[in-house]
């Protein structure tokens, strides 16, 4: 029991780094290049973080990562503005976009916090 205990424990540490890596592939599949260097650059150093744990490293990806979020929610808003009435459509992506930033900048304050706590 313990040993699960620890498994979990261990995990939730770098909880906030996997995330982040999950909606980095999220995005990567949702571009139709396969070679997408932007994406394989972002998993490398999520991928090193999640090893390293670097302060300092940690606390100016999650700001990065909390900025570009912040810069999608207007691209949200500019999206849901071309729409002329609003139907299904309509509703799916605001529900969809919010919680997928939302669970975004969630993960990058968790993980900001975790490393501003840690220096």
């Amino acid at each position: 029991m313990n040993m699960a205990l620890t498994k979990i424990k261990s995990i939730c540490k770098v909880f906030p780094e996997l995330y982040l890596m999950a909606a980095i592939l999220y995005y990567w599949t949702l571009t139709a290049n396969l070679l997408n260097p932007i994406a394989i650059g972002l998993l490398i150093v999520f991928g090193f973080q999640c090893i390293a744990q670097k302060a300092l490293l940690g606390i100016v990806l999650s700001s990065i990562f909390i900025c570009l979020n912040l810069y999608l929610i207007l691209a949200l808003i500019s999206e849901l503005s071309e729409f002329p009435y609003a139907d299904n459509s309509f509703y799916a992506m605001l529900t969809i976009g919010s919680l997928f930033i939302g669970f975004n900048l969630l993960a990058g304050g968790l993980m900001m916090k975790k490393y501003i706590n840690k220096d």
